[in-house]
C-alpha cells in the first residue's frame, strides 16, 4: 500500500521529531471524512509502550512544523497516537514485525461463509500473505484482502491480568 507525497514528506518529518524521543513513526494517514481531514500520525516505541506525553510531544513538535512550512494547504485535525493493540499492518516491514503473531484478515469475497478469518501470520512477500487458519495454510493476494489487522483478544488480556493479580496474591501494586 503506497503513501501519497503529502504522506511521505510527513513521514519523513515526523520520523526525526520521532526520533529525538526514542520514538519512531509506524504509519501516516491523511484521510478525508464527512468533509473534514484528518492528518494522522502513528507513532510507538520499540517495547510497544509509547506514552500520552510522547504523543502529545511529537504532536506538538509536528504541528508547529507543518505550521511553518505550510505543507498542507487546507484546514485539517492533526491526530497523533499509538496504532493500538489491533494495528493494521500496511507495509513490509508491518508484516515482517508480526510474523508468528495472530492476524485478523479482513477478505473482499467470504471463504466458508466468513469474510473474516484469524490465524497466524506465516510470511509476506510483495503483497502476497500466508496465515494459519485451523491448521491450514492460506495464501492471499493484495487483491484478495482488505486489511490485515494484529488481532487483539480482550479476554486473554483479563486472564493474563487475573492471573498475576492471582500470582502476587490480588495485590495489584497497593
Amino acid at each position: 500500500m503506497g503513501y501519497s507525497k503529502l504522506e511521505q514528506a510527513v513521514i519523513a518529518a515526523a520520523t526525526l521529531i520521532a526520533a529525538e524521543i526514542d520514538c519512531y513513526i509506524y504509519d501516516v494517514e491523511y484521510t478525508k471524512e464527512a468533509g473534514v481531514r484528518f492528518l494522522r500520525v502513528f507513532a510507538d516505541k520499540n517495547d510497544g509502550k509509547i506514552s500520552l506525553d510522547e504523543c502529545e510531544a511529537i504532536s506538538r513538535k509536528l504541528s508547529d512544523l507543518l505550521d511553518e512550512t505550510e505543507l498542507i494547504d487546507e484546514n485539517y485535525y492533526l491526530e497523533v497516537s499509538s496504532p493500538g493493540a489491533a494495528r493494521r499492518l500496511k507495509t513490509e516491514k508491518h508484516f515482517e514485525m508480526y510474523i508468528g503473531r495472530q492476524v485478523e484478515v479482513s477478505l473482499y469475497k467470504a471463504i466458508n461463509g466468513t469474510k473474516h478469518l484469524t490465524g497466524t501470520l506465516v510470511s509476506y512477500d510483495n503483497g502476497s500473505v500466508v496465515v494459519t487458519v485451523d491448521d491450514e495454510n492460506l495464501t492471499f493476494e493484495k487483491a484478495d484482502y482488505g486489511k490485515i489487522n494484529l488481532f487483539f483478544d480482550i479476554n486473554e488480556v483479563l486472564k493474563a491480568g487475573k492471573s498475576a493479580s492471582n500470582e502476587d496474591g490480588g495485590n495489584l501494586g497497593k
